[in-house]
């Protein structure tokens, strides 16, 4: 039961990753300092005051960042790769009780995939909002990713299955809209 629940963290972290790479390892060094979060062995370093103090830093000019004009679109770019490989690190760094090879299994496909997943939903998005509004609507969009990471953070360190299933749910609507826009450009 505890491997599973680790899982649900991991993957609910790394998909939060995906809405913003630096506001997960924030919340997870919080809640390691705390004593809420067993970090895998080699990852202890992320529950340290210095971590703390990097991720901090990070997450602020990463959100600041994104509310600039163009510099947005940039980051998204950026980030898309960056996202896999942070997402895969968030889950390995849970599910330590695990076997190497199972445990770096599930965060390549299960982390990264989910939050590479994550981040390609929003870079999209960027790009439609960027097209649509000339990067008007950014900001907001912005704004919603911010609080979307913070709070799959939050539930997923509180209550890990509930985030799984919500995350279940992003992904479900993520692929479903994706899907239909292929569709559509595909018959037009």
């Amino acid at each position: 039961m505890e491997t599973l629940v680790a899982i649900c963290l991991g993957i609910s972290l790394s998909a939060a990753s995906g809405f913003r790479i630096f506001v997960p390892p924030l919340a997870m060094s919080i809640a390691s300092l705390y004593g809420n979060l067993e970090l895998a062995p080699g990852f202890a370093w992320v529950g340290t005051y210095p971590a703390l103090i990097a991720f901090a830093i990070a997450t602020v000019l990463e959100i600041a960042a994104y509310y600039l004009p163009v510099v947005d679109n940039l980051i998204d770019t950026l980030e898309v790769p960056t996202s896999l490989v942070v997402g895969t690190l968030i889950a390995a760094s849970i599910l330590g009780d695990l076997e190497p090879l199972v445990q770096w299994s599930i965060a390549v496909i299960g982390g990264g995939g989910t939050a590479g997943i994550v981040e390609g939903f929003t870079t999209v998005t960027r790009f439609a909002s960027t097209g649509l509004t000339g990067g008007l609507g950014n900001p907001l969009l912005s704004t919603m990713e911010v609080i979307s990471s913070t709070v799959l953070s939050i539930l997923a360190l509180l209550l890990p299955a509930l985030a799984a299933i919500l995350v279940l749910g992003i992904l479900w609507f993520g692929l479903r809209k994706l899907l239909r826009a292929l569709h559509r450009h595909r018959t037009a």
